[in-house]
């Protein structure tokens, strides 16, 4: 069978971002494919016709999901009637298990086939949702190799493509013009503040980043920070959390990698931005707050000892990590001027954050998931 008209749901900014990536590499193997699905800006300007925006589904936590169930609730409404009306003859899911594991018994229901691109981490949470994926999922294309040889254990249909960030992150400007550009001085260390992608990240970390990073400047004097400004959040959050902190702080929105790749050290949102962070090579240090009862039932569930990606890749621990109620700007800040006072330390740091990148594979996963999922269309003839 020769796909025709694909649906593709993505729940969050960095899903949006890989689903518009590879919808562009499908349609330019086979320019006649259509799509229409859940997603953001980036799958609108990539010509999928939006069914519902993400705006209100990019969720972190259980309470965070709970205050907004009639949102999600309506979002999946909207998703089942266009299936049922466009009657897709695939059926792309990004990421977000909670939303898309029951969208995936909803099409196999329906006879659609399904391709899970970016998998559920079930790794982290245990491996309940393994047995759905194999009921539901005809393949479903990961990031890391070891995620292949976990699914292969259990006799599903995985594929390692490699990641797509390492077609994504890439740098423009030399850190001598991005200084000048951004009228930083060079004389300085410089240290990335990455508060996340979502509304409630940078509404509960920008804070704590900012005060932290006031310690640091104050015990090291020579130090400038900037702030890494998400283009689908209103500048107004952003000025909330730094209202009273001080001298004015610079927000870069359109070159955020070269602001990570200019900068001596990073404080980092756990999420997507910890791994973009680690292909650039800058040391890190990696923070998360979340409601009391997220937080308690992820202790309760996680079966893996860290929470930041690049720790987890690394299977020990690169970036020290604050979670919680370490999560404060005394503890952030004794560990950061720490690191950036040791030069052999932060060489250190580069040396691992470099082993990580070279285990993501090859660049051009995208281009090799669109392959994959074309191809698969020889098995529905």
């Amino acid at each position: 069978m020769t796909w025709k008209n694909i649906l593709i749901v993505s729940g969050e900014p960095s899903g949006d971002l890989h689903a518009a990536n590879l919808v562009n590499d499908l349609k330019g193997l086979n320019p006649g494919l259509r799509f229409f699905g859940i997603g953001g800006n980036r799958l609108k300007k990539a010509g999928v016709d939006i069914v519902f925006d993400i705006s209100g589904l990019a969720l972190v936590g259980a309470v965070e999901v709970l205050k907004n169930i009639f949102t999600v609730g309506r979002a999946y409404g909207a998703v089942i009637s266009k299936i049922d009306a466009e009657k897709p003859d695939l059926a792309i899911l990004v990421d977000y298990p909670g939303f898309n594991l029951r969208l995936a018994k909803a099409l196999k229901k329906r006879s659609i086939p399904v391709v899970y691109y970016i998998s559920p981490q079930v790794w982290a949470w245990g491996h309940d949702r393994v047995n759905i994926i194999k009921r539901c999922v005809a393949k479903i294309l990961v990031f890391f190799k070891f995620e292949e040889e976990l699914y292969k254990r259990y006799d599903v249909d995985a594929e390692f493509v490699g990641h797509p960030l390492l077609d994504t992150v890439r740098t423009a400007l030399p850190k001598q013009e991005f200084l000048k550009k951004y009228g930083l001085a060079e004389n300085k260390k410089t240290l990335a503040l990455l508060p996340g992608s979502r509304r409630i990240e940078v509404k509960s970390l920008l804070r704590i980043m900012i005060s932290a990073a006031r310690l640091v400047e104050e015990a090291l004097q020579d130090v400038q920070f900037v702030v890494s400004k998400h283009p689908d959040l209103p500048m107004s959050i952003y000025e909330d959390a730094v209202r009273d902190s001080g001298p004015a702080i610079k927000f870069i929105e359109a070159d955020m990698y070269d602001m990570v790749a200019s900068s001596d050290f990073a404080i980092v949102a756990s999420g997507t931005a910890t791994l973009e962070t680690a292909i650039i090579g800058t040391p890190l240090v990696i923070i998360y707050k979340a409601s009391l009862i997220t937080y308690c039932l992820y202790r309760l569930v996680a079966k893996i000892a860290f929470l930041g990606l690049v720790n987890i890749i690394a299977g020990k621990e690169i970036a020290p990590e604050f979670l919680q109620y370490d999560a404060t700007p005394e503890k952030i800040a004794a560990k950061v001027t720490e690191l950036l006072s040791d030069g052999n330390k932060l060489a250190g740091i580069r040396e691992e954050l470099a082993r990580v990148k070279a285990s993501l594979g090859p660049t051009g996963a995208s281009m090799r998931a669109a392959h994959f999922i074309l191809s698969l269309g020889n098995h529905y003839d």
